[in-house]
């Protein structure tokens, strides 16, 4: 069964979760938001980490996506995810909630050792500027390994742009990121073989993040591409949420519980 963190360091943990990131296997992480989803994700034999997904906490406390959640209550969720494994854990936590330095140092101090943290586009020597603001302040509080996934928003906010000119905007930032110390760049969005490999090209082996989502190349060819990670994002929350729904029509057609069904909490 899963183990509590207990009396890991948390600079442990960072090594652990950044060593993750720097081997060659790809590194699968399946979204969480609760406790129990962090349990039952920890448990499967093959998972070495865990993530937090901020859309789908948020939506468990009955608040929209978009840093609507109070930061005391994504602290506190988090908090608890984090207390409850053993495993490193990295937070989604969008794009620090008015005060990243300040967040990325509270997540630290309940044992978060990684962030997401969005650039929402910003100017780029603003959104540089954050970079090197999150790596001080995770320097600060004696984690000078904590795993900044810096996400670029090219592709989630292009709108109508050109296909390559998203692209090329990526590779900037996401180059400028990584001069600023950032270990791994995070370019969430539908990407395509050609698209992946492109940017692989630009930051280098072991060095982006993508979301898995329908149409997104395999894992195994993510792997062979020589990408670093690949989460989900809300999309776990939707898969049991879906499995729930099922649950609730098929007993309106007057049905029951699904075989196979296991004790999982």
């Amino acid at each position: 069964m899963t183990q509590e963190a207990g009396t890991i360091p948390v600079e442990e943990r960072a090594r652990q979760l950044l060593a993750l990131h720097a081997a060659p296997e790809l590194l699968t992480v399946v979204n969480v938001w609760d406790v129990i989803s962090a349990r039952v994700v920890a448990d499967i034999p093959g998972t070495t980490a865990l993530a937090t997904a901020s859309h789908s906490i948020a939506a468990s406390y009955g608040y929209e996506d978009g840093e609507r959640i109070p930061r005391d209550l994504m602290i506190g969720a988090v908090d608890r995810i984090a207390s409850a494994t053993s495993l490193p854990v990295t937070a989604d936590l969008e794009a620090g909630y008015g005060d990243v330095a300040e967040t990325v140092r509270r997540a630290i101090g309940v044992g978060i050792v990684g962030a997401n943290i969005e650039d929402q586009m910003k100017p780029l020597d603003e959104a540089v500027g954050v970079v090197e603001g999150v790596l001080a302040a995770a320097s600060s509080e004696g984690v000078d390994d904590f795993v900044l996934n810096a996400r670029t928003d090219a592709f989630v906010l292009a709108g109508d742009r050109d296909p390559a000119a998203v692209l090329d905007e990526a590779v900037t930032r996401g180059r400028a990121f990584l001069d600023a110390g950032a270990p791994v760049v995070f370019v969430p969005g539908r990407l395509d073989e050609e698209q992946v490999s492109t940017l692989v090209d630009a930051f280098g082996p072991q060095r982006l993040s993508v979301i898995g989502i329908p149409g997104s190349p395999s894992t195994a060819r993510l792997a062979e591409l020589g990408v670093a990670r690949v989460s989900y994002g809300p999309l776990p929350q939707r898969v049991a949420l879906t499995a729930l729904a099922e649950l609730v029509e098929e007993v309106h057609r007057g049905g029951g519980i699904p075989a196979g069904t296991r004790p999982l909490n």
